[in-house]
């Protein structure tokens, strides 16, 4: 690891320096590789799907693990998306003249060296790589065990891509252990580790969190919730809560809870939850959704702090706006949230009020992504509130720094 470290931080000097177009150039050889190799990809990540159902891995997590033609072409346009994005490195903005006569402003420029520690997804390893080099940083990616085969494959893909640009292979590293210990050492590597950007389960991103020496651009839980106003269209209201928990189910912007406008209740939920039920999903709820659905049954204090990543959904009834925003502010793990409602003002009071790295209007939580949201992919989903907030793309691989420009100043 310490080998793997040095290796980066080398390459990281010369990614930062390498100008756009040479960024550019590897990002689609990367993309073309990928499309290239699909019968190799899907060949080990057969193997991958193949031991992780002998080991009883659970469906949701084999759902995450499957590399089909949809993903490795998703993988292939989202590389190809990031090289159509603007270069954030070296952008200046905020130039101003002091009294001095000095002009002070501020440069974009690259973290360094981002360590990705992440589970299932081997999709990841192209989202990170990309991001990170055009970026202009160096990556260590460590994926779960249960990817190993077809992280790999993707990595030699990726390194293609490297080798095309005439860049060095070393800028974008997958760690090939599946010793434990190799985390261990990559999130305590300050000399060589920037930044620690996990991408996996609750117990996974604690542990780093908890032990890192390096700083973690991280998020804890995904409890998404949707609330259906008295004011909403509910056709509208009916399909974004449907496509919001069902689907998929185990991300983390899938709905965990659904709050109901007293008003409308009796009205929404007896039809809504016939999808729900049709689909399979256990429904919980308190008192007022349980006189309206008797298939539910009784939600616990537990359920509202919930993230089921599983076909489950709470459900509460609740008087007004103020009662829905107290709800999720109390709640939601700051993830993403969303109001149905056609009045404008009470649309702005949820946008302004609800504490989250992502709110919305007449939307559902699904799109809380960095596709979606045209950053190319995503490193990930941050909820902390310092330096990087909500899907995480190439503006949150970079930094700022001061420049000045001076024609010959000294202080007096």
């Amino acid at each position: 690891m310490q080998q793997v470290g040095q290796q980066a931080r080398a390459a990281s000097r010369l990614v930062a320096q390498a100008d756009t177009a040479t960024k550019n150039c590897a990002l689609e050889a990367m993309a073309q590789a990928l499309l290239d190799s699909r019968a190799a990809l899907q060949e080990a990540n057969a193997k991958d799907v193949a031991a992780a159902r002998s080991n009883g891995l659970d469906e949701a997590s084999i759902d995450r693990l499957i590399l089909n033609d949809k993903v490795i072409d998703g993988m292939a346009e989202g590389l190809r998306q990031i090289a159509s994005l603007a270069d954030p490195v070296g952008e200046i903005s905020d130039m101003s003249y002091r009294p001095s006569g000095i002009q002070v402003g501020k440069m974009r420029v690259p973290l360094g060296v981002i360590g990705i520690i992440y589970e299932s997804r081997p999709n990841v390893t192209a989202d990170a790589a990309g991001l990170c080099l055009k970026s202009g940083n160096a990556a260590i990616l460590r994926g779960g065990s249960e990817a190993i085969h077809s992280n790999q494959a993707i990595a030699a893909c990726v390194q293609a891509g490297l080798r095309a640009a005439r860049l060095p292979e070393t800028a974008v590293q997958v760690v090939n252990t599946t010793d434990r210990a190799a985390v261990g050492e990559l999130i305590t590597m300050k000399d060589y580790v920037d930044v620690i950007v996990p991408r996996g389960g609750k117990s996974l991103i604690a542990r780093i969190s908890s032990d890192a020496k390096v700083p973690v651009i991280k998020h804890l839980d995904g409890i998404c919730h949707v609330y259906i106003d008295d004011q909403a269209d509910l056709a509208k209201a009916i399909t974004i809560a449907d496509n919001a928990k069902t689907h998929r189910y185990g991300v983390c912007n899938a709905m965990e809870t659904l709050l109901v406008n007293a008003a409308v209740a009796a009205e929404v939920l007896p039809p809504l939850c016939k999808i729900y039920l049709d689909k399979g999903v256990e429904l919980r709820g308190d008192a007022a959704a349980l006189a309206i659905v008797p298939q539910m049954t009784v939600a616990t204090e537990e359920d509202w702090r919930t993230e089921y990543l599983a076909p489950i959904l709470s459900v509460r009834v609740v008087g007004d706006l103020d009662a829905a925003i107290d709800h999720i502010n109390t709640y939601s793990s700051q993830h993403t949230d969303s109001i149905v409602t056609e009045n404008y003002t009470k649309a702005m009071r949820f946008l302004r009020e609800v504490d989250s790295s992502s709110v919305m209007v007449n939307a559902s939580t699904r799109f809380a992504d960095g596709f979606e949201y045209g950053l190319g992919a995503e490193i990930g989903i941050s909820t902390d509130k310092i330096h990087a907030r909500g899907p995480v793309g190439l503006e949150g691989l970079t930094s700022q720094k001061y420049i000045v420009l001076g024609s010959g100043q000294i202080r007096k």
